[in-house]
């Protein structure tokens, strides 16, 4: 198991964890009539999505401070959210070394809770120094990239005693949550099979996973854990109180290697002078820079420059940047698709797919099978049909926006109701269980890696053992 951690490491960091005793009822905010304060860390498109609420909801949350490196994104993000300059921070650091000593002075933090939205490698730290302080907590997903790091911050969580949100968005979706209420009504008898497809979507995949951020593990994680640790965790939502027993895995990296790469490319590494641009769908000039000639400057062009993109951006970008270069000469190396199979505690079975090539782009499909019925969704609307009576039923809840769904808007909404009221439960989760959830992901990983069926139990007991916890 590669991701197995130091233990001498892990101990290190345990020594600076605060001793408070953790509790499922933290202080609720003194002053209900107050926005609840939040402080930004990583204003890119996921703390952008989640902020967002603030400005729809001024009266519920309100940003009051941010760190991050851009200096255009930082300022875009500044003025949207009309915020004090000497609360404008470059890096997370500042922006604790701030609050340790308004603390200090004053006797008060910055914010009552913090969005973690830095890049995955990062998580742990972050987590640890703002929990160290007291901040209530929403941290994008994944947990972390390594065992030792998701159990570090499990442990960190659990001392402070905060209200800890993690960024598994599919939950709080309106057509999650309606599935989740028929599930949890059990009008259709017992779960017994889930099958569940992440249609990552070609161009995203080249855009994150090839080219992007997430394009290496070594610098990031696998993609089972940056791309679909939160569908595992919906799986695990759905069929609990069952818990995952043993688990399979298998896939790989197909065709973003350099030997698929078409011959009549030639010697071109980049998209912006390769003669049979025009004929490639993962064409960096298609997936960017066409769209914001025509005006479009959403997703994923806002994502690969600082600040707003614009023709002149985006070419340089294309000519000198990572998001320039071809898909097949990109130095990526994690799985481009990958299977899953789970077996749970109560005898009923899940199965996973994640797969680059797909024209849907993360629209989930499902299909839960109950002993009296099943539910066929797509994360728009969903059909519940009753064996017994032969009725079949469409739902489709009302999406209020957002990504996911409506899921980013349901879980930052959740969260400020949280941190407002000092109620974990209100969550649905806690970091327990969050942390259960990955580990399933790394058992995964572990099955596919090893080619074997792992041991759900056995795989926790022996990493939590190397920890010394």
């Amino acid at each position: 198991m590669s991701w197995l951690p130091n233990t001498k490491a892990l101990w290190r960091r345990s020594q600076l964890s605060p001793k408070t005793p953790s509790s499922s009822m933290a202080n609720p905010k003194s002053d209900a009539t107050e926005p609840i304060t939040l402080a930004i860390i990583g204003c890119g498109q996921r703390g952008t999505n989640y902020a967002q609420y603030a400005l729809d909801e001024p009266q519920l949350c309100k940003v009051v401070a941010i760190a991050e490196p851009r200096p255009k994104t930082r300022d875009l993000f500044a003025r949207a959210h009309k915020l004090d300059k000497t609360l404008v921070f470059n890096t997370w650091q500042e922006l604790l070394k701030a609050s340790i000593e308004t603390t200090e002075t004053v006797g008060k933090r910055l914010a009552d809770a913090v969005i973690i939205a830095v890049q995955d490698h990062m998580h742990y730290e972050v987590v640890q120094a703002f929990a160290d302080q007291g901040y209530h907590i929403l941290c994008e997903k994944p947990m972390a990239t390594s065992l030792e790091d998701c159990i570090g911050m499990e442990s960190a969580v659990k001392n402070s005693g905060i209200i800890f949100g993690m960024g598994h968005v599919l939950r709080y979706s309106p057509y999650s949550r309606a599935v989740t209420e028929v599930v949890r009504s059990g009008s259709l008898g017992d779960l017994i099979n889930a099958v569940h497809v992440e249609p990552v979507g070609y161009y995203h995949f080249a855009h994150s996973f090839v080219r992007g951020n997430w394009a290496k593990e070594s610098t990031s994680s696998f993609s089972l854990m940056t791309k679909s640790c939160h569908d595992i965790d919906i799986l695990c939502h759905w069929l609990s109180p069952a818990t995952p027993t043993r688990v399979s895995s298998f896939g790989s990296l197909q065709h973003f290697r350099k030997e698929r790469k078409p011959s009549a490319a030639g010697n071109a590494t980049r998209c912006m002078s390769c003669p049979v641009e025009r004929d490639c769908a993962y064409s960096a000039k298609k997936i960017y820079l066409d769209p914001v000639s025509q005006g479009d400057t959403s997703w994923p062009a806002s994502t690969i420059v600082d600040g707003i993109p614009d023709i002149e951006n985006i070419t340089e970008e294309l000519r000198t940047g990572k998001y320039g270069k071809c898909v097949y000469e990109s130095d990526n190396d994690v799985c481009d698709h990958q299977v899953v199979n789970v077996e749970f505690s109560s005898g009923a079975t899940a199965s996973f797919t994640m797969v680059a090539y797909t024209s849907l782009i993360c629209e989930r499909q499902t299909r839960l099978h109950f002993t009296h019925g099943e539910i066929v969704g797509d994360m728009n609307k969903f059909t519940v049909t009753d064996f017994r009576t032969g009725r079949a039923t469409t739902h489709q809840p009302k999406n209020e926006g957002g990504g996911h769904g409506g899921g980013d808007l349901g879980l930052i909404r959740t969260f400020v109701e949280a941190v407002r009221t000092g109620d974990q439960a209100l969550l649905g989760t806690d970091v327990a269980e969050v942390l259960k959830s990955h580990l399933t992901v790394f058992a995964a990983e572990s099955s596919r890696r090893e080619g074997k069926v792992v041991d759900c139990a056995e795989f926790e007991k022996t990493v939590r053992a190397q920890v010394g916890v």
